[in-house]
């Protein structure tokens, strides 16, 4: 077989994880299928985190915008290189085509009508909610095969779709090999002075989208930072200085900001120090497909605080500490029981090496491959 792969932001710096699920797809692709021929469609940019293989082929393609690459870029290089099925790997594809697709849909969040979803993000969250919600109903109609990530996702999906149940799969993802404790003191102290982070500290990797709970994630620290009387400093990544006051200011804490360190983009390749360094990581958004980054910073020896809710539970299984991500007095709770108690730390952080190892890219290529030779 001749097998496209869509792979449009792949290449960019700044990668997200959807970005990371596809690449890991890739490489792992390339590990083990020595017999179909693949072409993997990119645009161009500075990241070139690719390489062609003898039968893998890395092809740059042009397009102004998103979905000006998908919709006539994508589909016009398919037919040109006589590819026989094409993979779309970030919940969008082409709605006209003359090839059987296959599309990975991560969520369907931008279909609910969940009033949490429809405030705060930005206009960039919001114009992409907006091509997917036109996007993703035909999409789903149009695929041969439709995969999502969790139990928990397909359910969602099916309900939605109850017409299209038997071509929703659910195919779990792995976590990166390079994600493994770090106890070199120097490379600890070396990320340390390269991201300006404390000797202690909470980490927690959120951003400005609704589902990621920033806003009750400061109630909560806000609250622990109150009744502790040497509370550890908060660190989050990549979140602007406005969005940072303006969640403070309807808290009614600027004074939090003292206690908060901000970070810029953490590199991926860095991110395992990180979570070793890390005293807790914070992970209690209100809706995830699958949660990556619990099981990352699980397989780093850091304990996982994350939601009783959506996947989170049938991802971190026994291995995490589960509260109500609307409720702030459960978060602060849970910060304060785990911090306190050394005992139930060091049986989260067993626990999360164990639940972590379940959990494999190559298993995930496997699987996707076999539904390749399906279709």
């Amino acid at each position: 077989m001749k097998i496209a792969i869509e792979g449009q932001r792949l290449y960019r710096q700044k990668k997200h994880g959807m970005d990371f699920v596809a690449l890991e797809l890739i490489r792992n692709l390339q590990k083990i299928d020595k017999e179909n021929e693949y072409f993997v469609f990119v645009k161009p940019d500075k990241d070139k985190c690719l390489k062609d293989s003898e039968n893998f082929h890395i092809i740059e393609l042009e397009g102004k915008t998103y979905p000006i690459w998908e919709q006539w870029a994508l589909p016009r290089a398919v037919r040109n290189y006589g590819c026989d099925l094409l993979h779309c790997t970030s919940n969008t594809a082409p709605v006209t085509q003359s090839f059987p697709q296959v599309v990975t849909v991560h969520d369907i969040i931008y279909l609910e009508s969940i009033s949490i979803f429809k405030k705060g993000g930005t206009l960039y969250q919001k114009m992409g909610n907006m091509y997917r919600r036109w996007n993703v109903p035909k999409v789903i109609n149009l695929a041969k095969a439709v995969i999502t990530v969790s139990e928990f996702e397909k359910t969602t999906m099916v309900k939605k779709f109850p017409g299209h149940a038997e071509k929703i799969h659910a195919i779990y993802n792995g976590v990166s090999e390079h994600f493994q404790p770090i106890n070199d003191k120097d490379e600890l102290l070396q990320m340390k002075r390269k991201y300006n982070l404390p000797d202690q500290f909470i980490f927690y990797l959120g951003n400005t989208d609704p589902k990621k709970n920033t806003p009750n994630v400061l109630k909560a620290y806000g609250e622990y930072v109150n009744q502790v009387a040497s509370p550890l400093p908060l660190v989050m990544i990549d979140l602007g200085a406005d969005f940072m006051a303006r969640c403070l200011k309807e808290n009614n804490t600027p004074d939090l900001m003292d206690h908060i360190q901000i970070s810029g983009y953490i590199e991926n390749t860095d991110l395992p120090a990180i979570y070793s360094a890390a005293d807790l990581f914070l992970y209690p958004s209100l809706r995830e497909s699958f949660g990556i980054p619990a099981l990352e910073a699980m397989r780093c020896g850091a304990p996982v605080l994350t939601s009783n809710t959506s996947s989170m539970p049938e991802v971190s299984g026994n291995a995490a500490f589960y509260v109500d991500p609307f409720k702030p007095e459960e978060i602060t709770a849970g910060i304060i029981k785990i911090l306190n108690n050394k005992a139930l730390r060091d049986e989260m952080i067993l626990k999360g090496y164990q639940r972590a190892a379940v959990f494999s890219w190559t298993k995930m290529a496997r699987e996707v491959l076999e539904l390749y030779k399906n279709i």
